[in-house]
């Protein structure tokens, strides 16, 4: 991480990028600005920022389209604005691999605290000394290059599907409840809700095979869940 983190702000609203432009200048964040999703990806690349603010609605290209291109080739954090406050709005943008997500109207303050609180996370994330690879018969989830495979074949997952099946595969038999999956995959200060967990597990056992493998992902009702591994 650079001694001056650079943000890019993807908003068409000016308000947004001038109200988030002065909090970031009094922690001395660089930021950058885009006005809708075309030019959002192209700064990106050109700019390299080591966090986005990206706004769900946008002219041109909509903020869950970027996120989706993005998370394509690339794990910069990303922290998803929304007018919208429904539950699928929030749960498809975490799906994607947003990292965080704000309803507006916000406070700037708040999102200058969730921009340090995803830096810090990412920032550790990445030297983590223990990030690694678990290997199972038939099944091999990393952190390195946040890969699944099944039987020797990838299986496409998002970045927050890998890490809570790199989460359960690590200890196998151990129960995690949904509120530790929260706090260990999305950091304790991400302001979800236990339903955002049983959405991601249910799309990752729809891409485990339901037979031919020793191993299962099993729901213990009332508490969470545990990944199986029999002998």
């Amino acid at each position: 991480m650079v001694n001056c983190p650079l943000v890019l702000i993807c908003d068409d609203d000016p308000v947004v990028h001038e109200s988030l432009g002065i909090y970031l200048d009094s922690e001395g964040y660089a930021h950058r600005s885009a006005y809708d999703g075309t030019q959002a990806l192209e700064m990106k690349k050109t700019e390299k920022p080591d966090l986005i603010v990206l706004d769900l609605m946008m002219p041109g290209m909509s903020g869950i389209d970027v996120c989706r291109t993005i998370r394509q080739t690339d794990r910069v954090p990303i922290i998803m604005l929304t007018a919208k406050g429904e539950e699928i709005d929030r749960i498809l943008g975490l799906e994607l691999g947003a990292d965080d997500y704000i309803v507006k109207p916000f406070s700037p303050r708040e999102v200058l605290a969730r921009i340090k609180a995803v830096l810090r996370r990412f920032e550790e994330k990445t030297e983590a000394p223990d990030k690694s690879v678990v290997r199972l018969p038939q099944l091999e989830v990393s952190l390195d290059n946040y890969q699944v495979k099944i039987m020797g074949q990838v299986v496409p997952c998002t970045p927050k599907e890998v890490e809570i099946l790199y989460m359960l595969t690590s200890a196998p038999g151990q129960v995690f409840s949904r509120e530790q999956i929260l706090s260990r995959v999305w950091g304790y200060d991400y302001f979800g809700d236990t339903r955002t967990v049983d959405a991601h597990i249910k799309r990752i056992r729809q891409k485990l095979p339901a037979e031919g493998v020793k191993w299962a992902l099993r729901t213990v009702y009332g508490v969470g869940y545990r990944f199986e591994v029999r002998a």
